[in-house]
């Protein structure tokens, strides 16, 4: 019988796992592709038992965060917060599809900085279809706005996306590097995803909308979870500022909030604990083994001495060129395995802040080229064929060809204008 080269086994199975993780062939969950791989890939020896397990290990914080965020966010559904920020949106739009347009980039971007761009993707685009309906606007111009501020905006802070975790892991700056090395990059990012945007989708604004809209009172549920949203992103400015993992804080603020929120109203917490996509936990998992593999294949290495030896010529080159890369390939391999092996090469070689940098704003801002660039983008187009309404990979292509590579280009000059 004769052997099989444990690269080309490993690389194999995570070929086809990432095909089938974007593709859902037979829709099948993406997490059942990653799972089946680590444990294939466990089970027959390639990936020793003690590493796999230390590879999951790993995500522990991320895990915890995802937790917590998934929480607040169903929370923040069932209770109708979300709902009632899109119609308050739609109401103060006063028939303007612009102003509509401006309000509903606004609250994405305040909802994917403060609760992360999968709150935005999953939780916020069903409300600004129903904001759109309730104006009689059409919704795509609107709904394309909740999956591209998803990305552009996910690297203004640490809590802003789970794939920042996954890269920095243990070594995340603290809150103040942070907002030095990103605070200019995100502000290109955001400004130029508006700009084009804005401009793509001008004919569609012009229209007219509808001026009475009824606005319900919010809830105490809402309100209460409101609270709770902004006491977690309180609690994660300060565990950022000291210099803490967030995971813990998210999670308990999570917890706190829904116990709160069931205690006083008297109601069964299963229907939120249901409504939590708990498969994005496996598919995180699965992941993080994944790369492990690709580790003892030897690739990660040798990308990290490759980026360190053209860091040691210049290092403005290895930016733009470590940024550019990542952003492609996290739109070929999704960006979370990208973003896994983007944290490995950054921590492998100690290489400088500037190149780690663009290597996290690759993996954050990227996604937005194609629909299968990122797992918020997936979750988006989900919500947004639960609604009724249909986006193809090229009708996405299409307008991301345009948004991303502008908003990129001006963060990656952002960043190297800063001085990090």
């Amino acid at each position: 019988m004769p052997a099989f080269d444990p690269t080309t086994v490993i690389w194999t199975v995570a070929a086809l796992a990432t095909c089938g993780i974007i593709l859902r062939p037979w829709r099948v969950p993406e997490y059942v592709w990653a799972v089946c791989a680590a444990v294939l890939l466990t089970g027959l020896g390639f990936i020793p038992l003690h590493s796999a397990l230390a590879a999951m290990a790993k995500g522990s914080d991320v895990y915890l965060f995802l937790i917590g965020m998934m929480v607040l966010a169903e929370l923040a559904r069932q209770e109708g917060l979300f709902d009632w920020l899109a119609m308050y949106a739609a109401q103060h739009a006063r028939g303007s599809g612009q102003r509509l347009f401006d309000l509903v980039f606004l609250v994405g971007t305040l909802v994917t900085i403060f609760l992360s761009n999968d709150a935005t993707a999953v939780v916020l685009t069903p409300a600004v279809y129903a904001a759109a309906k309730a104006a009689k606007a059409e919704p795509l111009p609107y709904l394309f706005v909740c999956a591209f501020i998803a990305n552009a905006a996910s690297f203004v802070l640490p809590i802003s996306n789970p794939a920042n975790l996954v890269v920095f892991g243990s070594h995340m700056p603290p809150l103040m590097t942070w907002l030095w090395q990103f605070t200019l990059p995100s502000i290109a990012a955001i400004g130029l995803t508006y700009i084009v945007l804005r401009f793509t989708q001008r004919n569609h604004l012009r229209k007219p909308l509808e001026t009475v809209i009824t606005l319900q009172p919010l809830s105490s549920g809402a309100r209460l979870t409101a609270f709770g949203i902004v006491l977690t992103a309180v609690l994660l400015l300060l565990a950022s500022a000291l210099d803490l993992q967030l995971g813990l804080p998210t999670f308990c603020a999570g917890l706190a909030t829904a116990s709160l929120i069931h205690l006083r109203q008297r109601l069964n917490p299963l229907p939120v604990l249901k409504g939590v996509s708990w498969g994005v936990l496996p598919l995180v998992a699965g992941l993080f083994v994944l790369v492990e593999g690709l580790a003892q294949t030897g690739v990660i290495n040798t990308l990290a001495h490759a980026l360190a030896s053209l860091a040691k010529n210049s290092t403005l080159q290895a930016t733009w060129g470590a940024g550019i890369i990542v952003a492609i390939a996290s739109n070929v391999v999704n960006n979370l395995p990208a973003g896994l092996i983007a944290g490995s090469v950054g921590q492998i070689d100690h290489l400088p802040t500037a190149i780690t940098s663009a290597l996290l704003i690759g993996v954050d801002l990227g996604p937005n080229l194609s629909i299968t660039g990122s797992l918020a983008t997936l979750l988006w187009l989900i919500a947004v064929r639960r609604e009724g309404e249909h986006v193809s990979a090229i009708d996405f292509l299409r307008l991301g060809i345009l948004v991303m590579p502008p908003a990129l280009i001006g963060a990656l000059a952002a960043l190297s204008l800063s001085g990090v």
